[in-house]
């Protein structure tokens, strides 16, 4: 199953991970992918916030990964951007995150490799225009599927 949108503004872009968010079950994991200042951050924000986060979100290229301890969920946000090696995530215990029941979201996933394993879903940002951008999200798992069929008109 895949959903394919248009998006014309970042207010679009947060609502969006809004609306992913408020369907996203505990022990979830998201792939997202794209372009540098495609929109990940923007749309972590919203998915974030509609989760009960009030603060700052911020995109965690130095720390590699955000913790989100919140009222009903535990989020992982990660960003690979600067992993080397796919093994880097061996010793800093990543299977230890998988195993959680926690929502798992994985910025440029691409850089993990094999050790991230199969995600529910494949979220692409990919420029249209220099305002624009191109959102599809992909189920890969039935868990994924399920997240997609409530996210359909």
């Amino acid at each position: 199953m895949v959903i394919t949108q248009h998006i014309s503004t970042p207010e679009i872009m947060e609502a969006w991970g809004k609306q992913i968010a408020l369907h996203c079950p505990n022990r979830l994991h998201i792939h997202l992918i794209g372009e540098l200042g495609a929109g990940k951050t923007t749309l972590m924000r919203g998915f974030i916030t509609a989760l009960g986060h009030q603060g700052i979100v911020k995109s965690p290229t130095y720390t590699l990964v955000e913790p989100y301890h919140l009222p009903e969920h535990q989020v992982y946000h990660f960003d690979l951007y600067r992993l080397a090696d796919p093994e880097e995530l061996e010793f800093m215990g990543i299977h230890d995150y998988l195993a959680e029941t926690a929502i798992c979201v994985f910025e440029w996933a691409e850089r993990g490799g094999d050790v991230l394993g199969i995600p529910d879903l494949v979220i692409e940002l990919h420029y249209q225009t220099i305002s624009s951008r191109q959102l599809k999200i992909t189920a890969k798992t039935p868990l994924g599927m399920k997240v997609i069929a409530m996210l359909m008109p």
